[in-house]
């Protein structure tokens, strides 16, 4: 969620339609033949709707109102895969696909305190039998402590990675997000519980979270999200990240979360570490994406499936040609697996473009090429998007 694309609904915005309907009406043809009771009319009706908007501003002033401090966005995207799986006997990918339709809802209860939340559905369709899900992906109140520390709790996405807490489709290359935060991190990640952030120092932010943990047997980080839909929270997770702003353009971080069991008591030694870095960099046209990830698993469970340790980074070089038009190439490497001495590590080839005609529309195409462990599915070709955000 990236809430400096919200917008807000006021009282104001109905006082200044009521403007623009009198100013429309007055200048059609019945006005110059001076129709009286078209005149009163319209003086009635501008009445109404100044008394409408005075009515939700004093609501306002006692918490009743529907519309004052309300914020509303969303954002959206379009996904066509054109992919050849070099697996024998594998069945290509041939699929067109709305992969995401997303809504934000917040509202400012006073200039401390404020809700956010997500509402998504994936896939277009869901149900039983159907390939999508309707998810709360988000919903928590932020308590401004004082200028620069602010408290948060209820529903939000885990402090980690480059993409987690900044996904809109317009906000990076590539028309799916990275195989390396999805993964490994893995993004889109969220979870329940309470945080602090804020800045410690000028260009030195943080984050801290108490949080529901993962919950997996076969310690699949991906699959093992619990998104606070009735989550076993036996095991807690604890998330800290330090971020640096100090240059302009740069932006240098790196996060730490334990877990004391990741298979909630299953696996009674499965304690886990993700430790995760990157930096991102922007000078002029010029820009850089680099991320490294790890997660350590304690317990013999997961030393035996070779999934005690389980990583990938990615490096995304780009060039903006002019405003419209950028060019990206990223280098994707990761492997859930790297415990053992078998071969499990995925690479990826991604290089494509991104043409914005608007700066909250975005079209995309890129060219990947996989080189995937034997026996699994690995795919060339090619993948198309649209996506916007407001």
């Amino acid at each position: 969620m990236n809430n400096r694309h919200i917008k807000n609904i006021t009282p104001a915005n109905i006082t200044m339609s009521s403007s623009l309907l009198t100013m429309a009406l007055m200048a059609s043809p019945a006005s110059y033949a001076a129709d009286a009771e078209l005149e009163r009319r319209v003086a009635e009706l501008e009445q109404k709707l100044e008394m409408t908007a005075d009515q939700l501003e004093n609501s306002s002033d006692h918490g009743g109102s529907l519309l004052n401090g309300i914020s509303v966005g969303g954002y959206g995207e379009l996904h066509y895969n054109n992919l050849d799986n070099n697996k024998v006997g594998g069945s290509d990918k041939k699929e067109m696909d709305f992969h995401r339709f997303v809504l934000f809802f917040g509202k400012e209860f006073t200039d401390k305190i404020r809700f956010f939340s997500e509402f998504e559905l994936e896939h277009a369709l869901a149900g039983e039998g159907k390939p999508g899900e309707v998810e709360l992906e988000q919903a928590y109140i932020d308590f401004d402590l004082n200028d620069n520390h602010t408290a948060r709790g209820g529903l939000f996405l885990v402090p980690v990675g480059i993409l987690n807490e900044t996904h809109e489709p317009t906000t990076f290359y590539g028309v799916e997000r990275n195989p390396v935060e999805k993964n490994i991190i893995p993004t889109t990640w969220w979870e329940g519980g309470a945080g602090l952030h804020g800045e410690l120092a000028p260009g030195w932010g943080y984050d801290v979270a108490i949080t529901s943990g993962l919950n997996n047997s076969s310690y699949n980080i991906r699959s093992g999200r619990q998104k606070a839909a009735e989550a076993d929270a036996s095991n807690l997770a604890y998330t800290g990240r330090i971020k640096w702003t100090g240059i302009p353009g740069l932006e240098l971080a790196a996060t730490a979360q334990m877990q004391d069991n990741i298979t909630q008591g299953v696996d009674p030694d499965a304690s886990a570490t993700l430790i995760e870095t990157h930096a991102v960099w922007q000078s002029g046209p010029f820009g850089v994406r680099a991320l490294y990830a790890t997660w350590n698993i304690d317990g013999a469970g997961a030393q035996a499936l070779g999934m005690n340790e389980q990583t990938g980074w990615y490096v995304e070089p780009s060039f903006k040609v002019n405003s419209t038009l950028g060019v990206f190439a990223r280098v994707n490497q990761w492997d859930n697996a790297a415990g053992d001495t078998t071969d499990s590590e995925y690479k990826q080839l991604d290089v494509g473009l991104n043409y914005w005609p608007n700066e909250n529309v975005v079209v995309k195409v890129d060219i990947q090429t996989q080189d995937s462990p034997t026996g699994q599915n690995e795919y060339d070709g090619t993948n198309i998007g649209i996506g916007y955000q407001f």
